[in-house]
């Protein structure tokens, strides 16, 4: 096995940061938060040549979960996560894109498998711990490659802010916790890449971030 690779497809208006990591040799990886353009993530892949074994999900927001079950589809390749208590989410999808007034086609989408606190997932020899981060969603989590030192925070943590908590399922302290309790304690030298925008160091957002004095 080789290093462990990301590249990030912005998508949608939201210009959410859809992820692909990828096994350097064996060009084997995954795709995180597929919230839309499809066709685009798929091209992408294929001229990459890489091989998607499955589709992680941080949480059940439009932006990020829209286009999960098409790539589904398409690739025949498994959803996996976030946890459970983004159901309700997930499966009225097409409900948020109306609300938002969203015409980019939406799926509703039920995962293969659900998400707790303490389980891993893996491509390959790249294992990722995953843990569960509400706050910005009810069943948002993150995933964390220990080896290396690097975090898919999804919308929990960005580059200078935090994820909001005015959606549906968030709850700016019960954010604020998952970050002290579960984020922080991760090293200040991991490295991440969040939902939007730039990612960084945790050590960076410890000691500038303004939303965490005091945590």
């Amino acid at each position: 096995m080789g290093k462990l690779q990301a590249g990030i497809i912005p998508v949608t208006p939201f210009q959410q940061n859809c992820t692909i990591l990828f096994d350097d040799e064996t060009k084997e990886g995954v795709v995180i938060d597929p919230g839309g353009d499809v066709p685009t993530i798929v091209e992408t892949v294929r001229q990459n040549g890489i091989t998607l074994k499955e589709i992680w999900l941080t949480h059940g927001h439009i932006d990020h979960a829209g286009g999960a079950d098409e790539l589904r589809e398409i690739l025949g390749t498994p959803v996996i996560g976030p946890h459970e208590a983004d159901r309700p989410l997930l499966e009225r999808l097409e409900i948020q894109a109306e609300k938002f007034g969203v015409t980019m086609a939406v799926r509703n989408v039920v995962p293969d498998r659900w998400l707790t606190e303490g389980e891993k997932v893996s491509f390959g020899d790249h294992v990722f711990e995953v843990f569960h981060c509400p706050g910005h969603a009810s069943g948002h989590v993150i995933y964390y490659n220990r080896k290396a030192g690097f975090a898919h925070l999804g919308d929990v943590l960005f580059n200078g802010s935090i994820g909001r908590t005015d959606l549906p399922g968030g709850d700016h302290e019960t954010l604020l916790a998952s970050i002290r309790d579960k984020v922080l304690p991760l090293g200040d030298e991991v490295g991440f890449i969040c939902g939007h925008g730039p990612g960084g160091k945790i050590g960076e957002e410890r000691r500038t971030n303004p939303f965490l004095r005091g945590l």
